[in-house]
């Protein structure tokens, strides 16, 4: 077996593949090895298909970027042609008839998929502990979450199981777990991956899929490989200058760049220790001759946290009224009850309530584009704290039984209309949305954004760093990641300890 598998990222497996030097079955062997032993303590995987992918390897793969490298996919937005996608749920099993378009396009790069990744149902929290599943664990201490909603995808790469996974963000999903588990992740802009034929945008454009690397040119690479227009596309933006691997690869301009700091949902406390790795990330990036001077975004708070759950709400209630069209209403009974109550909640929406929150969406990217105007990029935290234990950021059992009866309350009252109105879903949702005070303005603005792994807390946990930028601008994101990695600012991997 291939044992030097995890020195290297996958690029570089994919050279020595070319090569010669290792053949795509024996990374593979060397994957599947990482996969037995680690899982069974991070539960990262939950649907595998090893023949597949040795047979994959034995007829050859697609010669690309990266050839041989084998490659899991989150188990929610990407579709892989004769396997189930679950999205976390006990309600949904679905056989894909097809391959959605990013993963024709992942497929065409030469990775060698051997399996799919644990998620919260639907992408819906930003922890990932499923009922359907049970919960994934950090790779750097077993009880802790590795975050959502792209949480499998962040403990299988930054355990070493994969060096890169297929992840999705539509809040924060693939930055909020790339912190929390020490890995890179970027969220592209708005429109730079495909997201059809099923989807033409998600929650509103907030949705971008992608994927969690361990070095910023494998992201850089890949996106490379996945971008661009697609047919039926609602967005069609302006592509690269030149490619996104040349990008990273280059030392950027002198950058001026905002330093935010006030969390954008109210009641949010942002830990010491990541105030400390802001401080520190803030003095490194003037240290390297760029700008950085405090600015904040003039976004309303409280109006963005509501707008953002109404959007949210209105999509969830879609997908549940799909699942019950599809497979029938026994099937709703087996929804989680955070996941019943946002349907509830998006069912007692209107159209104009939808319009409305649009609207608010609108402020904010202009707001934003304002602030970006003036400064190259933004920086702040990535998430507020340190990964937190599980059984946190799920409703307890109380807040459970309060939604069971708020379904039967709704059939007297318009029990959505008064959860809004009375305080109850601010009270509910905040502690899972005041985790995404930071990540959640690039979803609503459509803004390209990433983690950076740049802190340690003193419990042993990795600390992430964002970085915001202008829209369609990926390359001077990567640029100032892959200088602020050459430099070794980035913290070693759970494997590497």
């Amino acid at each position: 077996m291939f044992k030097e598998y995890t020195q290297y990222d996958a690029i570089a497996l994919a050279a020595l593949v070319n090569a010669g030097e290792v053949s795509a079955r024996e990374l593979l062997d060397a994957a599947i090895y990482q996969a037995n032993k680690l899982n069974p303590k991070l539960n990262a995987i939950i649907h595998r298909f090893d023949e597949r992918a040795y047979h994959a390897a034995a007829q050859g793969l697609p010669a690309g970027a990266f050839t041989g490298v084998p490659y899991l996919l989150k188990d929610l937005s990407f579709s892989f042609e004769g396997e189930p996608v679950t999205m976390g749920s006990r309600s949904v099993n679905i056989v894909s008839k097809d391959d959605s378009e990013i993963v024709k396009r992942m497929k065409a790069t030469g990775v060698n998929t051997f399996g799919k990744t644990n998620t919260p149902e639907f992408g819906l929290i930003i922890t990932t502990e499923p009922k359907a599943h049970g919960a994934t664990h950090n790779p750097f201490k077993k009880g802790y979450s590795a975050g959502g909603s792209s949480g499998g995808s962040a403990a299988a790469v930054a355990s070493g199981i994969v060096p890169m996974a297929g992840a999705g963000d539509g809040g924060g999903s693939i930055r909020f777990p790339a912190a929390w588990c020490g890995a890179f992740g970027l969220k592209p802009s708005r429109g730079r991956n495909p997201m059809g034929p099923t989807f033409g945008e998600g929650w509103e454009g907030a949705v971008a899929d992608h994927v969690i690397t361990r070095s910023v040119r494998d992201s850089a690479a890949m996106l490379d490989a996945t971008s661009g227009a697609e047919i039926g596309a609602p967005f069609i933006i302006a592509p690269p200058e030149g490619s996104f691997l040349q990008a990273a690869m280059r030392a950027p301009r002198q950058l001026t760049i905002a330093l935010h700091q006030q969390p954008l949902i109210a009641g949010t406390v942002v830990d010491k220790e990541v105030l400390a790795v802001l401080e520190q990330t803030a003095k490194q990036l003037e240290a390297m001759g760029h700008r950085v001077v405090p600015a904040e975004p003039n976004i309303d708070i409280e109006q963005f946290w509501h707008d953002f759950m109404v959007v949210v709400c209105a999509h969830t209630a879609f997908t549940i009224d799909n699942i019950e069209r599809d497979f029938g209403p026994q099937h709703i009974k087996k929804l989680e009850p955070q996941t019943y109550n946002m349907a509830l909640l998006g069912r007692s929406l209107s159209a104009v309530d939808l319009a409305h929150a649009k609207h608010g969406w609108h402020h904010s990217q202009y707001q934003t584009g304002l602030l970006l105007e003036e400064y190259d990029m933004i920086l702040c935290p990535t998430v507020p704290t340190p990964a937190v234990k599980h059984g946190v950021l799920p409703p307890s059992r109380m807040d459970e039984m309060l939604m069971r009866s708020a379904e039967l309350l709704n059939k007297g009252i318009d029990m959505g209309k008064y959860a809004f109105s009375s305080g109850m879903i601010e009270k509910l949702s905040q502690p899972v949305l005041s985790k995404m005070a930071f990540t959640l303005l690039a979803n609503v603005t459509g803004l390209p954004a990433m983690s950076l792994p740049v802190g340690m807390s003193k419990k042993g946990l990795p600390i992430g760093m964002q970085l915001i930028g202008r829209m369609n601008d990926e390359a001077t994101l990567f640029s100032i990641a892959g200088e602020m990695e050459r430099a070794g600012l980035f913290t070693k991997s759970a494997f590497e300890k």
